[in-house]
């Protein structure tokens, strides 16, 4: 696969602790890599960083072989690019901002872009300034996606939408993954992350704590098995038997794939009356990076 975002020892110091620092990753042709992080974590400066907006302190940073800060016209113009805050014009409707970011892409038909418009029930007619919070964000998504570049940077893409509007999202950013587009995307909504991306990044206070498939995060993931008894002399035993938590006639157990045979067993010798499964999601992934230091 061949590497389509390249970032080499990136840093961008703002000075106590603020920042980027020694930053190095991939993202190949093809392929939704997500970049995860509380707000203050670096993402948006690192985006900033891919779309030429501000040169790095050291480092290096490229799109398609070119220098991210020194040939940030050309690649701007190849990459769907939705940023985190919105500068929309106040005074022009959604169709005329639109128009206007396709002349200067150079896209002559925008046939496409009213397409998305009715997909994500846009009212193109509104002016900017008596738009919701949501219905900017669909404006920024059609202006991202109208041109069908191979690329896309997408800062926190959903914020402000409906549920029904980001599950519409997460569908449209699995269509381009479908066409060979590469994607990288920031957010904070874990289900959008899982169901779209192949690999992620946690950011943490400026650093990379870890870069992994999102195959053998799910892999990785603990799962939580909830036996009930009909009686507490059930449980009892078997909270001996097994250990966990016992919880009046309930015992909690944390235990892998591998153990759940044995586990099933010695739960069927004994008054079992129900059993519940709940797997560690990407967000308790995430939050195992971040719980100490909050703690």
């Amino acid at each position: 696969m061949s590497n389509i975002i390249h970032v080499s020892h990136l840093t961008k110091d703002y000075k106590k602790g603020k920042g980027v620092f020694d930053l190095s990753f991939s993202v190949g042709k093809g392929e939704a890599f997500g970049f995860l992080g509380p707000n203050g974590a670096g993402k948006t400066t690192t985006i900033r960083q891919l779309m030429g907006f501000i040169r790095p302190t050291s480092g290096t940073v490229s799109i398609n072989g070119m220098d991210c800060f020194l040939q940030a016209a050309t690649i701007q113009k190849d990459v769907g690019y939705l940023p985190g805050e919105l500068p929309l014009p106040e005074d022009l409707t959604g169709e005329q901002f639109i128009s206007f970011i396709a002349k200067l892409k150079g896209i002559s038909d925008i046939f496409y872009a009213h397409q998305l418009m009715q997909r994500f029930q846009l009212d193109g007619k509104q002016k900017m300034r008596k738009m919701s919070k949501g219905t900017r964000q669909k404006v920024g998504i059609v202006a991202a996606f109208m041109g069908q570049p191979q690329i896309f940077i997408l800062d926190e893409p959903t914020s402000g939408l409906d549920p029904l509007m980001q599950n519409e999202f997460i569908q449209l950013v699995l269509e381009q993954k479908a066409k060979g587009c590469t994607i990288f995307l920031s957010s904070h909504i874990f289900e959008e992350v899982e169901r779209t991306c192949d690999r992620v990044a946690i950011l943490r206070k400026g650093k990379i704590a870890s870069i992994q498939p999102i195959d053998t995060l799910r892999h990785q993931q603990s799962r939580e098995f909830h036996f009930s008894f009909s009686s507490q002399e059930g449980a009892t035993v078997f909270y001996q038997k097994m250990g966990g938590t016992l919880q009046e006639k309930t015992v909690i157990l944390l235990s892998g794939k591998e153990q759940l045979p044995s586990i099933l067993q010695m739960a069927s010798s004994l008054d079992i009356c129900d059993l519940s499964t709940k797997s560690q999601s990407l967000e308790d992934t995430f939050l195992a990076f971040y719980g100490e230091e909050q703690k």
